[in-house]
């Protein structure tokens, strides 16, 4: 009976495909075929990497909206912590936060350890926008 209930609230092309065939929905949610729903949106993206003025030492807190679950606070002398800080801002924030938060030579120099540390929609977001972080082969 159960069965029969399901099936009957299914669109019958969709009760003749098998449970398991799933249709790709990524060319559609996201708009474009070429841009990953995980990537910034461009308008949120600095147009010059000069914008991003973070701190460069010290100890900083994430607000919730980027650190929500977890540490918060990074010492940026910590290789390791300020590598985790600049991941959790790339896939987190948005213009305001990379403005607030990156510095744009930290950036360059850790981006060949950093571009791993992140999914492909963001780090070829990033990588488009700035030739700067392109690795050398593609510059």
């Amino acid at each position: 009976m159960v069965d029969t209930l399901i099936l009957d609230l299914l669109d019958p092309e969709e009760a003749r495909t098998p449970p398991m065939a799933m249709k790709d929905y990524s060319d559609e949610a996201s708009g474009s075929a070429g841009q990953s729903r995980w990537a910034p949106a461009p308008d949120q993206l600095p147009d010059d990497l000069a914008e991003l003025m973070g701190p460069t030492n010290g100890t900083v807190v994430l607000p919730l909206h980027l650190a929500w679950s977890g540490l918060r606070a990074f010492d940026l002398g910590d290789e390791k912590l300020l590598l985790g800080m600049y991941r959790m801002v790339l896939l987190n924030g948005r213009r305001e936060d990379y403005t607030r938060y990156l510095d744009a030579a930290q950036l360059i120099a850790h981006w060949p350890i950093l571009r791993k540390m992140l999914g492909r929609g963001v780090r070829t977001a990033w990588e488009n926008r700035f030739a700067q972080l392109r690795p050398a082969a593609a510059a």
